[in-house]
């Protein structure tokens, strides 16, 4: 056992310690602390501040938790996020769940998100996007065409990629779907004229691979990038050709 004056030398020595101002804490801010005194709706954590931060009960774990006492005690070293700050009432709330890497305010309609499917219900499935949130995806957003149950579609646990629709930051729901995913449509090809063309076959290719090798060419049409000529094109510029070559002949 320390002798009573080592003890109080090191007490003095920690109290002395420059301690951290609550006007320098930000949410998201990772620290280390102790916990200092368990209460029915949470703990008091020391991390260095001016003051200690309150854990809340709800923010103990990412599941429901009844007793504090279940998941840590007083004297456990535990590792806590900033989550609010009030320096004029000099409150500090705490978090033991890690904050995600990405936050509501990143969400944009469109969005191509990776997410986990943690809840199905009779109206849609509700996803796991990496926010502290999940977002639902309502069953006329699952499939083109009626469906019967969310779970014909997906089940619980499987890993999908979702769309975001719509986001109501205020009410904090994030609105998903499962259809149109194709996130890139750069490079699509204009459809306009679809009907129009059709691929050559392999007898026009052969015929346009020998008029190339006589001198002619058949051209092929640049107003819709992507696309061949249409065959109508096509047919009559070998037409045209056919008779400057018996044209040529007779003379």
């Amino acid at each position: 056992m320390r002798p009573y004056y080592e003890s109080r030398i090191m007490a003095e020595e920690k109290n002395t310690q420059p301690r951290i101002s609550l006007s320098n804490l930000e949410p998201g801010q990772q620290f280390e602390g102790t916990v200092k005194r368990i209460e029915l709706y949470g703990a008091f954590v020391d991390f260095g501040a001016e003051r200690d931060g309150l854990v809340h009960i709800s923010q103990l774990s990412e599941s429901r938790v009844n007793n504090v006492t279940d998941v840590i005690n007083e004297g456990d070293t535990i590792t806590v996020w900033i989550q609010q700050v009030d320096p004029e009432q000099g409150r500090i709330g705490l978090t033991m769940v890690e904050p995600p890497e990405r936050t509501l305010d990143d969400l944009k309609p469109d969005m191509i998100l990776n997410g986990t499917v943690t809840k199905l219900a009779p109206y849609g499935a509700f996803v796991n996007v990496g926010v502290g949130r999940d977002g639902l995806v309502h069953i006329s957003e699952m499939a083109e065409g009626r469906i019967g149950h969310p779970s014909d579609i997906v089940q619980e646990g499987e890993e999908i990629q979702v769309r975001v629709v719509k986001i109501n930051r205020r009410k904090r729901q994030i609105e998903l779907s499962l259809k149109n995913l194709e996130a890139d449509q750069e490079g699509e090809m204009d459809l306009g004229e679809e009907e129009d063309f059709e691929p050559l076959t392999a007898m026009e290719l052969a015929w346009r691979d020998a008029m190339e090798q006589q001198g002619h060419s058949l051209q092929v049409s640049t107003h819709h990038r992507g696309h061949r000529r249409k065959k109508s094109d096509i047919r009559r510029q070998q037409a045209e050709i056919i008779a400057r070559t018996l044209n040529t002949r007779k003379s």
